[in-house]
């Protein structure tokens, strides 16, 4: 097959896109596709990508040159695909989505390329724009009957507006009011609406500390969410075609799984499959099949979860292109079902073009 396996972007986790599609394209060349990595935000001159002379360090390498100068290219350009990235797409059989956060998994390139008739891996437009913004699948989950643990939302507009109204009380002073009013105590999260790989995502243990934490999730978008801070074991449950994978715990050797702990080799422990009860590992799975149903996830997605010391299950959030080196948490899943990475990225592209 000819295949492109799209990844950069513009978003906060673009150099993690880089490495995932890299991994991906090297593995489907390994298994005989035609496969050029390809970035969605700066393209590429190169229309010949299937040709016998395309060279995947070469493109790796402009790619990763690109994001010097990715501040100055935003400021002046409106459009969001790059050079010949529609055109190339169009001409392959499979678009892999190796994409990472903004515009990758919020449905915004899965919606273009239904209406260019693209191909490609992994949710649709719906589901990916639902299970991106952490308020709405919240409100979903608590419709549907998943547990999750309590929070708001909050826009950055409504606080300040609010602010401004009540001269006598700063945003610390609204938002203490407003987890009052929603039975929220601390310790809290709080947490971009629609970031990825937990970048700036915060532990509130003390009241001094929730402006700070508000205004760097702020920072970063115009929506963050405040939820409950549940303590305890962290797992990660993969679905595929409807089918829940073993079950993976998370064990950070320090602090709680943060971007650092995610992508810095060494700082947690994945232990798969985990070490839980048949009846707790067949309930998380349920969970997990659950969720993807309830978000529209119908090829493959990730299910986040967190366990209290009394074995309460919370479901903390579904990824809809969950992280794909050889050492992800999905990949890691696979492999206890005797699925080599190289089969996991052909499984990944079955079960999209059916």
């Amino acid at each position: 097959m000819n295949i492109i396996v799209l990844a950069g972007g513009k978003s906060t986790e673009r150099e993690v896109s880089i490495v995932t599609g890299t991994k991906v394209c090297e593995a489907l060349r390994s298994a005989g596709h035609n496969a050029a990595v390809l970035d969605v935000y700066f393209g590429t001159k190169n229309t010949d990508v299937f040709g016998a002379d395309y060279n995947l360090d070469k493109a790796v390498s402009e790619i990763k040159e690109c994001s010097a100068r990715l501040e100055e290219e935003k400021s002046k350009r409106k459009e969001f695909f790059g050079e010949n990235v529609i055109a190339l797409c169009q001409k392959a059989d499979i678009v892999f989505m190796a994409l990472h956060g903004e515009n990758g998994e919020n449905g915004k390139v899965q919606a273009a390329f239904d209406l260019f008739g693209i191909k490609y891996t992994g949710t649709g437009y719906l589901g990916s724009a639902m299970a991106m913004d952490k308020g709405v699948s919240k409100s979903i989950f608590t419709a549907k009957g998943i547990p999750t643990p309590k929070g708001i939302s909050l826009k950055k507009s409504q606080v300040y507006q609010i602010v401004e109204q009540n001269q006598g009380k700063d945003m610390l002073g609204v938002t203490d009011h407003m987890l009052e009013k929603a039975n929220i105590t601390l310790p809290c999260i709080v947490k971009p609406s629609c970031g990825g790989s937990s970048i700036g995502v915060t532990i509130v243990n003390k009241e001094e500390e929730l402006k700070g934490a508000l205004e760097e999730a702020f920072r970063l978008e115009n929506e963050v969410i405040i939820e409950k801070y549940v303590s305890g074991r962290e797992f990660s449950v993969g679905v595929v075609d409807g089918e829940a994978y073993p079950i993976i715990e998370i064990v950070p050797k320090e602090g709680f799984y943060d971007y650092t702990n995610k992508y810095e080799p060494g700082k947690t422990d994945d232990i798969c499959p985990a070490n839980l009860t048949k009846e707790q590992t067949a309930q998380m799975q349920s969970i997990a099949v659950d969720v993807s149903k309830a978000l529209f996830l119908d090829k493959y997605c990730r299910v986040d979860f967190i366990m209290d010391s009394n074995g309460g299950m919370y479901c903390l959030e579904a990824n809809t292109l969950p992280g794909m080196t050889p050492t992800s948490l999905l990949p890691q899943e696979a492999l206890v079902l005797g699925m080599d990475y190289e089969t996991l990225c052909e499984k990944l592209i079955q079960v999209s073009v059916q």
